[in-house]
């Protein structure tokens, strides 16, 4: 049964409702309390200011993540810095199309109201060539063999086109399981100038990579993460026991004013874990974006991993990997829960209301709205118990592409070269079949990974999973070269 929150938060009133979505039933009560910790620490604060965006502001914002700003700035395709529109919805399922064109619709419909011309109209761009085309690229849960790939082996070129497609893929996705997005209010928070806290992952970096060049995440994150697997990880109640408010904000002080010079031997366990769950809600942009949405909605396990699957990639690569170091460390607590006695699920409540932000919304609320909160602490808490447990999975890409069958009179050679720059045997000529895997040409030139190089069409390199069936591939792209490398 969930617990309300304490008397001294927003919700006293809801002490024993039950959310049926949580199978488990437990108390919130851990959950609460980080809350209230919360707000004490913010005690005395100016609050964050809360900007809403309009239905054209929406939908411009919408459009340009999703690769189509042209089709709203109006540059033409040689001013414009991302390929043709029309280059990218050729390559959209109908479904995709559907979901680009209702937002098109909209952008446009809006416009009309308040008295301005659309930029394009939507029967220039969504030609009968265009609505009539094939899934070429699909974001399914697919096996190893039909083209699983890591995240990290895609060129930047190919990982900035994937998110166009992820973005499109989650909007078709949510509106396919009748999941409706809101058109979410943005929180401005606050943007620091100097210092550590509060400011931007890509401004931290840039003054980290003068002494640590090629470094991915910020060098004060990785202290603090470091500090708590020193000390914290047998500790009970890591990330859970809170420390001195006062104390808190005194270390935060120290280290935005020098934090090359600050002395971190009198930081203790507690000290650290308040530090990083600060350090996580200070950050301008959420680690996490704006882009969970209303994920916790769906109902499917499998869905919700497949949705989170599709996040991660439309994340900044600033925020994918800081929020990958996060997950590698959580893990390591949930390992040691014989020691800390910090589950799963107890880490979950905890880390929830520090990467989703709480807002505190006065005590007069409709038992209506208080119910929906409990639904989105438990909901929130349940999404990174699965980030948790399917890591993995999320830097993984399953890029399953229409394989197109031979033309009527050709013949399927399945005959390609591999080539081993930095091996003895220069290069290897190796008839495929349909049971021949990556792994296996690896093997024969005692490497550990191949990797495909693509035509100048498709650009970039993209490094093969063990298990992925050459010949499904040969067939996608049967003029790229086969290079084995260290």
């Amino acid at each position: 049964m969930l617990s309300s929150p304490p008397a001294t938060s927003s919700s006293s009133s809801l002490a024993s409702h039950r959310v049926t979505s949580d199978p488990r039933h437990v108390t919130m009560e851990t959950y609460w309390r980080e809350v209230q910790s919360i707000e004490e620490e913010k005690e005395g604060e100016e609050e964050d200011e809360e900007k809403s965006m309009d239905e054209v502001e929406l939908e411009e914002v919408w459009l340009t993540e999703a690769g189509l700003s042209s089709l709203v700035t109006g540059l033409s395709e040689e001013e414009a810095p991302l390929p043709p529109a029309e280059a990218l919805l050729s390559t959209l399922t109908r479904q995709q199309v559907a979901t680009v064109k209702k937002r098109l619709d909209n952008y446009n419909e809006t416009l009309r109201k308040r008295n301005r011309q659309p930029i394009r109209d939507v029967r220039d761009i969504f030609t009968q060539t265009c609505m009539s085309v094939c899934a070429r690229v699909q974001f399914l849960p697919v096996a190893p063999s039909h083209g699983l790939t890591w995240a990290d082996d895609l060129s930047l070129c190919d990982l900035a086109r994937l998110s166009f497609f992820a973005h499109i893929e989650l909007s078709t996705f949510l509106l396919a399981l009748g999941i409706q997005t809101k058109h979410t209010r943005l929180l401005c928070r606050r943007t620091q100038v100097g210092g550590v806290f509060g400011v931007p992952l890509n401004s931290l970096l840039e003054n980290d990579s003068k002494k640590f060049p090629g470094v991915k995440v910020p060098v004060i994150f990785q202290k603090l993460l470091c500090i708590l697997e020193q000390t914290g990880l047998h500790t009970e109640g890591i990330l859970r026991v809170p420390g001195s408010a006062a104390r808190l904000k005194y270390l935060r002080r120290e280290l935005d004013r020098c934090v090359g010079g600050f002395d971190w031997s009198a930081v203790q366990q507690v000290d650290a874990a308040g530090l990083l769950k600060l350090f996580i809600r200070e950050l301008p942009i959420p680690l996490l974006t704006h882009t969970h949405l209303s994920t916790y909605r769906i109902s499917s396990v499998v869905h919700q991993v497949q949705a989170l699957q599709l996040l991660t990639l439309l994340l900044p690569e600033a925020h994918r990997e800081t929020l990958r170091a996060l997950l590698v460390f959580l893990r390591k607590v949930v390992s040691h829960q014989d020691q800390n006695r910090m589950s799963l699920w107890n880490v979950s409540i905890v880390m929830a209301p520090n990467l989703f932000t709480w807002r505190h919304r006065g005590n007069k609320r409709s038992v209506t709205r208080q119910r929906e909160e409990m639904e989105e602490a438990v909901g929130g808490a349940h999404l990174i118990q699965l980030m948790i447990t399917h890591q993995d999975l999320l830097w993984t890409v399953s890029l399953r592409t229409h394989i197109p069958r031979p033309e009527t009179g050709t013949q399927e050679t399945g005959l390609i070269r591999v080539h081993a720059p930095l091996h003895p045997k220069v290069s290897m000529a190796i008839q495929l079949d349909g049971q021949m895997r990556a792994k296996d040409v690896t093997s024969r030139f005692e490497s550990v990974s191949l990797t495909m190089s693509l035509p100048a069409r498709l650009s970039g390199e993209r490094r093969l999973h063990p298990d992925c069936v050459l010949l499904d591939t040969y067939r996608v792209n049967p003029r790229c070269d086969w290079l084995v490398k260290p």
